[in-house]
């Protein structure tokens, strides 16, 4: 079990956050200052420590000398996110700002500590293209994602600005993250922000600093994200919630390298590798004059596309055994399974969610279960019942003649598209797409889908 210690000086906080990380099966331990923390603890003896930025006495960036090789996480208020960026550049692994999310604490927590444990892995070879990704979390053997390693350790070599593009929860700061790391940037912080997170008054201040009395309650000069990032790799989630005024500042460093506070009329050379995520369609945004169009094009050196779960096939079921061993050893449990109607349904699942609902619906189910074996209904999906998956026992029904039934054996080698094609071929010549939908209890827009994958041909009209 891995052991944390907390340092924080605001009692409900620190509670809180313990009882949040032991509720997760992590051995905690606290104090209220550096200084207790030392005259307390062997700080050695902790796999990970979490500590306010602001400490009474000391900062909580002491620690991360004083605990040498031990991660430190540093956890501040929103106000002072520019300090935490300093403080990763004297050696904080990460920094999380307050008042947190606890899936963004739990999801930091277990990042941080896998990381850790595996930062003896060795470096992938030239020659083995995509073999890193087990360094950097990504892992899956489908072409698409073959594609994408490739890509990646070709576009990481450079300093072209790169723009990432998949649905939520497919993995692209993870994909950011690999870029940073193969790159000759990897020694320096990669500083990660959502676009979306930040309000809009704010935006441009945080990415490019301000001057004192540039506006109201601007009452110091502070340096914004970009100038934290020099040197180094920013990657900007979102950016197509940038508002226009943003992006044409971010136009003007791209074209330019240098950036200008609010309030100054004075530029700064910066010298950061730019990588970009979203989820929209930056091309479709740019005609409704709602994206920069010249904007776009800057980002769009080089593109990588992350696959949705539900394109990547058998990666389904590799993810999801990874997945649960990681939950397994993390909640110190014995090994899970999954049943084969479980394993069934996780192919033909749409995941809307991606790998994040994925990820969610394991730890989920390592939770409830009961025995050694992982049912459907533990997977807590959101599956109408009117959708293919809960229609199997139907088509076996359906498909199985009185005097022709089919063996025990024969059932259990029918998979869920087995049934499906099957119904579609021995009834389509008798049934119009209408009465084949009704039949399945599905739409005929779900039908023509299923056609579409499967390549079941439509019967020729006469």
């Amino acid at each position: 079990m891995s052991r944390i210690l907390i340092v924080e000086d605001e009692t409900i906080i620190r509670s809180a956050l313990r009882r949040l990380l032991e509720k997760n099966h992590f051995q905690v331990d606290d104090a209220a200052s550096v200084d207790e923390a030392t005259s307390r603890f062997k700080l050695s003896d902790f796999n990970l420590i979490i500590s306010d930025l602001r400490l009474p006495g000391a900062p909580g960036t002491d620690l991360i000398e004083l605990a040498k090789s031990v991660p430190v996480l540093i956890m501040t208020s929103y106000a002072s996110l520019r300090s935490a960026v300093d403080a990763m550049k004297m050696g904080a692994v990460d920094y999380i700002a307050k008042p947190f999310d606890h899936e963004e604490m739990i999801s930091s927590v277990q990042k941080i500590l896998a990381s850790n444990s595996n930062q003896t892995t060795p470096m992938p070879t030239e020659e083995e293209p995509g073999c890193n990704k087990d360094n950097s979390e990504m892992f899956g053997s489908c072409p698409p994602m073959q594609e994408l390693y490739k890509r990646i350790g070709k576009v990481a070599k450079t300093s072209a600005t790169v723009l990432i593009q998949g649905e939520s929860g497919t993995g692209k700061e993870l994909a950011a993250r690999a870029i940073h790391e193969q790159s000759n940037r990897a020694d320096t912080p990669m500083i990660s922000v959502n676009c979306a997170a930040i309000p809009e008054s704010l935006i441009e201040s945080e990415l490019f600093g301000h001057e004192k009395g540039s506006f109201t309650g601007a009452s110091t000069a502070r340096s914004g994200l970009l100038e934290a990032a020099d040197g180094g790799t920013l990657f900007l989630d979102e950016i197509g919630e940038l508002p226009l005024e943003a992006q044409a500042r971010l136009l003007r460093f791209l074209q330019e390298g240098e950036i200008r506070r609010v309030g100054s009329v004075q530029s700064k050379k910066v010298d950061v590798r730019l990588i970009a995520a979203t989820h929209r369609n930056l091309k479709e945004l740019a005609k409704r004059n709602e994206f920069r169009e010249d904007l776009y094009y800057r980002l769009y050196v080089m593109e990588l596309r992350i696959p949705p779960l539900r394109e990547r096939g058998n990666d389904i079921l590799e993810i999801a055994d990874k997945l649960m061993d990681k939950v397994c050893d993390r909640m110190q449990m014995d090994k899970l399974c999954f049943a084969p109607d479980t394993r069934n349904t996780m192919l033909t699942y749409n995941w809307p969610g991606n790998v994040r609902e994925l990820e969610n619906a394991i730890e989920r189910a390592a939770i409830l279960a009961e025995s050694n074996t992982i049912s459907t209904d533990l997977l807590g999906l959101d599956i109408p019942k009117s959708s293919l998956d809960e229609l199997e026992n139907q088509f076996a029904a359906m498909n199985s003649e009185p005097n022709q039934p089919l063996s025990k054996e024969e059932q259990a080698n029918l998979s869920l598209d087995d049934y499906f094609q099957r119904f579609v071929l021995e009834n389509q010549d008798q049934l119009s797409e209408t009465e084949l939908a009704k039949k399945l209890g599905v739409s005929r827009k779900c039908l023509w889908e299923r056609r579409q994958k499967l390549g079941i041909p439509r019967k020729p009209k006469k």
